[in-house]
């Protein structure tokens, strides 16, 4: 059986961490050696020539194995070396168990990145006119910038995901990072509309690990129950991020020349690689634990070299179960399940690329949720286009005022933030207690607000279509995009929890499959934005608009109330179910 490559989220704690093929104990720390030469005669570990010649068992390392305590600890001869210290195992341990400290500073991190990431999606749009003039293009050709950039935020992942497997959350962070900070630079200093394109294309890969793979950084941290407040986080990053790009550049663009857009977020960008690092730790427990093997192998090779050999294990009983009081000395060395099940790389991306699309068209759960949350994304990156559009023939508000429209976004995502951290401290204390149904270890759980919130986005459209008229004030307008954002917030979150808790081990291809939808229909709408409100007039477009996302609120709904029939039916999620 192969391993999963990832993309967004790995499934719920792995067999390292609970399972231990080898070794049944508890302890992850290292215990004391034995301490009299009686006892090392007792257990065989006298450091003999049979113990050299002994060959060498190799057993399962878990974060559960108690370490066992070598044989030999007298010196083999009388001009003999003390024996090698013991490393310093303590970056090695479960990321399960990191101080809390710990956990919310990655986090936190983690969370910026993710707003430095969506801020780059959402500041190309102020420069717009600029570079129509720069490089003679029309207004749909200057708004490419953005679809390039979500076509390499979308595929990229499901090609680089599987290398987070095989090296680790942070060396991909970093090599990705590198190629975002290259690619802003190479956006402010490109003298043809192709190299724009190009550049952006490329920014949108390496920017997109920023996003897709903090889910996995928060499931790798958090267990499934304590997940919520993390990714509500995530989520409020990525919709902050959006807003605060016009935002900003909006004065930029204002004020400056449009290169500046890109080396502002040059500098940006820059400083969050070097913090990641110096500060962000590796989060993956496959990697953390191959490493953790690897370090002992090396210090037990340097025992032996210096001719101390053995560690004391427990001996097997007729049970074929370790039993700890009795105990044989043995060379050992630490081997890792996941890295004999991790196939080659070329075949982890051919899983990687097709696994999302399989679930996509043979699950009604994962495409329509996938439709679900595409739609909401697209009516976000709409307001890229339709702010300009709408706040500038209506109200003649210039760039920098467009852009200040943005902070609707981002007041309405940090609103919403605070109210699902809050709703489901609610939910767990008050709400669970009182209705026997209210079940929150179900996946439709995380559906039940939602069912009300996601009406949000469709009530802000209508708002922003039908209040946008010289005779309102603009503020009811930015209310509209406020609301609207409120409930694509919820639709975000409640998709992401779901699909990580309904599919756990399969989450990460679920995941991956809504968020190439996501991002490519997200990148398409900017470019009908300007012929659709011009054609069927603000009310008629946002009207269309909220009624298709008004109809796509019935998936929640169908969901929490057929939801364990439908995963019954369904041949992956029916296997998690049993295994349950």
């Amino acid at each position: 059986m192969s391993a999963d490559p990832e993309i967004q989220l790995p499934p719920s704690p792995s067999d390292e961490r609970n399972e231990n093929p080898g070794i049944n104990l508890s302890s992850p720390h290292l215990p004391e050696s034995v301490d009299s030469e009686k006892e090392q005669s007792k257990w065989n570990g006298d450091g003999s020539e049979d113990d050299a010649d002994s060959s060498i068992v190799y057993h399962y390392l878990t974060f559960a194995t108690e370490l066992p305590p070598p044989a030999s600890i007298y010196p083999p001869h009388p001009n003999a070396a003390p024996p090698p210290e013991c490393p310093n195992l303590k970056p090695y341990e479960d990321p399960f168990t990191w101080p809390e400290k710990q956990k919310r500073l990655i986090i936190w991190i983690s969370c910026i990145v993710t707003a430095a990431t969506a801020f780059t999606a959402g500041s190309y749009s102020p420069g717009v006119e600029q570079y129509m003039d720069a490089w003679g293009v029309g207004h749909v050709a200057a708004l490419v910038g953005i679809t390039v950039f979500t076509c390499g935020f979308g595929i990229a992942p499901m090609i680089l995901a599987p290398f987070s497997e095989i090296n680790g959350r942070k060396p991909v962070f970093l090599a990705t990072g590198a190629l975002f900070v290259f690619c802003q630079l190479m956006c402010a200093i490109t003298r043809s509309y192709g190299g724009m394109l190009a550049a952006r294309f490329f920014v949108g890969v390496g920017g997109s690990t920023f996003s897709t793979m903090v889910g996995g950084v928060v499931s790798d941290i958090y267990q499934a129950k304590d997940r919520n407040t993390p990714m509500t986080l995530f989520s409020a990053g990525a919709l902050i991020g959006t807003g605060l790009g016009p935002l900003v550049c909006g004065f930029v663009a204002q004020h400056t020349t449009w290169r500046w857009i890109f080396y502002l977020q040059t500098i940006m960008d820059g400083s969050l690689i070097v913090i990641i690092f110096f500060v962000f730790k590796e989060t993956r427990g496959s990697i953390l634990l191959s490493r953790k093997a690897k370090t002992l192998n090396t210090w037990y090779e340097a025992r032996e070299a210096a001719g101390y050999y053995g560690f004391n294990m427990p001996a097997e009983t007729n049970a074929e179960k370790p039993d700890p009081s009795r105990r044989m000395s043995q060379r050992i060395r630490w081997k890792v399940k996941s890295d004999e099940e991790r196939t080659s790389l070329l075949r982890m991306i051919s899983i990687s690329l097709y696994r999302p699309f399989h679930l996509l068209f043979t699950e009604p759960v994962v495409f329509f949720f996938s439709l679900w949350i595409s739609f909401s994304w697209a009516v976000l990156y709409l307001t890229l286009a339709a702010v300009p559009l709408v706040f500038s023939t209506t109200y003649g508000f210039n760039i920098q005022e467009q852009g200040a429209v943005f902070a609707a976004v981002v007041t309405g995502a940090l609103l919403f933030a605070f109210v699902c951290i809050y709703q489901d401290k609610f939910a767990q204390r008050r709400l669970q207690n009182r209705w026997s149904w209210f079940d929150l270890s179900a996946p439709e759980a995380r559906l039940y607000f939602c069912c009300v919130e996601s009406v949000l986005m469709a009530v802000g459209l209508f708002v922003f279509g039908w209040s946008a008229q010289a005779r309102t004030h603009w503020i009811v307008p930015a209310i509209g995009i406020g609301l609207a954002t409120m409930g694509i917030f919820s639709i975000y979150l409640a998709v992401f929890n779901y699909l990580a808790d309904a599919y756990h081990r399969y989450a990460s291809s679920a995941l991956a499959a809504q968020s190439f939808c996501r991002n490519m229909l997200g990148g398409a709408f900017p470019l009908i934005t300007t012929q659709m409100y011009t054609k069927m007039g603000y009310g008629g477009a946002s009207s269309f608009l909220g009624g298709f996302g008004l109809a796509l609120t019935v998936v929640p709904w169908v969901l929490v109330i057929w939801g364990p029939k439908i995963r019954s039916k369904s041949k992956i999620a029916s296997q998690i179910m049993n295994l349950q």
